[in-house]
């Protein structure tokens, strides 16, 4: 069954790749989870598309509430899990689709409450759940080393012990907007075009935060041992840390990864758990970007579940990084 824009569902956080999502998993049957539910796009995608049941899995408690707007009609036809998908295995078994968008949703965003956005003030929080560190508690506790090492490894930021550094002369940082406008001071001004200075601090500290490399990392083991022979595995990505690793994930559970280095031992050859659907990355067409331009860094990977026993896998092997005290 292809998909077509009469299943796009109408909300505040566009589902990006949509479209090709699925085209890929086609025909959409039988029993699904879609571990990062968010303004429930997917979940009533999926449930339009043929699937008898969708899973709707979050770690954020709002998702809960705001989905009284739209759940009712599904009956029994969904269920709503408060969780991670890192440990999605727990919520179903014998899936017939696991779905995962790796995204922070605009609502998120837009809500100035929540700490994630550098154009907003608020509490500098940036927790995708109520549980757990909030991005002050990290700001203002962790030593400058440490802060700069996640600066670096995490948000690719060249600035990092400048930056570092600042936040800990200012300390205590508390807010959104004077965390942004600390990091603006250490960096040139930004030209036309380009993103805002903060932008790559705001996503190390978010990772760090949310442990968003770990959870990826456990929830692709978790995928593979909830679905079933055929079962179906779409990840959406929007940098290029966790589409390599999807990919590393997806290449080494087909077989068809290869050593990471010339220098490494050949990898043991086992029967593979997963057929590659999509050989390379999908992403936006041009109609998406008109309708979505937020879809621009998003990249679309799919893998098809075989009826090889499970395993685990070296998170090093699938190049998730590590910060200088996990090494």
């Amino acid at each position: 069954m292809a998909a077509s824009a009469a299943i796009v569902p109408s909300a505040p956080h566009i589902p990006v790749l949509l479209r090709p999502l699925l085209q890929a998993v086609a025909p959409v049957g039988g029993v699904w989870l879609d571990g990062t539910c968010g303004a429930g796009g997917y979940t009533r995608a999926l449930l339009a598309a043929g699937a008898q049941k969708v899973i709707a899995v979050d770690r954020d408690p709002s998702v809960f509430r705001m989905a009284a707007d739209w759940a009712a009609p599904f009956g029994n036809r969904l269920e709503m899990v408060e969780g991670t998908f890192s440990h999605l295995d727990e919520y179903g078994s014998d899936l017939d689709g696991v779905v995962l968008d790796l995204g922070v949703s605009s609502m998120q965003l837009d809500q100035a409450d929540r700490g994630f956005s550098f154009m907003k003030d608020g509490p500098l929080d940036m927790r995708m759940g109520a549980q757990g560190m909030t991005a002050a508690d990290l700001v203002n506790e962790a030593d400058e080393v440490t802060l700069a090492d996640i600066l670096y490894t995490y948000g690719e930021e060249r600035a990092s012990r400048r930056i570092a550094k600042a936040i800990v002369k200012a300390r205590p940082v508390t807010r959104t907007l004077e965390l942004a406008t600390i990091i603006q001071g250490c960096l040139p001004r930004a030209k036309p075009g380009q993103s805002h200075p903060a932008t790559r601090s705001f996503q190390a500290l978010r990772i760090a935060v949310n442990d968003e490399y770990g959870e990826l990392a456990e929830g692709l083991q978790a995928a593979e041992r909830a679905l079933k022979p055929g079962g179906k595995l779409a990840v959406v990505t929007f940098h290029s840390v966790e589409d390599r690793m999807v990919k590393r994930f997806i290449q080494a559970r087909a077989g068809t990864g290869g050593r990471v280095s010339r220098y490494a031992p050949e990898p043991e050859q086992t029967d593979a758990q997963f057929a590659q659907i999509t050989r390379k990355a999908v992403g936006p067409d041009d109609q998406e970007l008109l309708e979505n331009p937020r879809a621009r860094s998003a990249k679309l990977r799919v893998a098809e579940r075989t009826d090889a026993p499970a395993g685990e896998i070296d998170r090093k092997s699938i190049g998730m990084p590590f910060l200088l005290g996990d090494k």
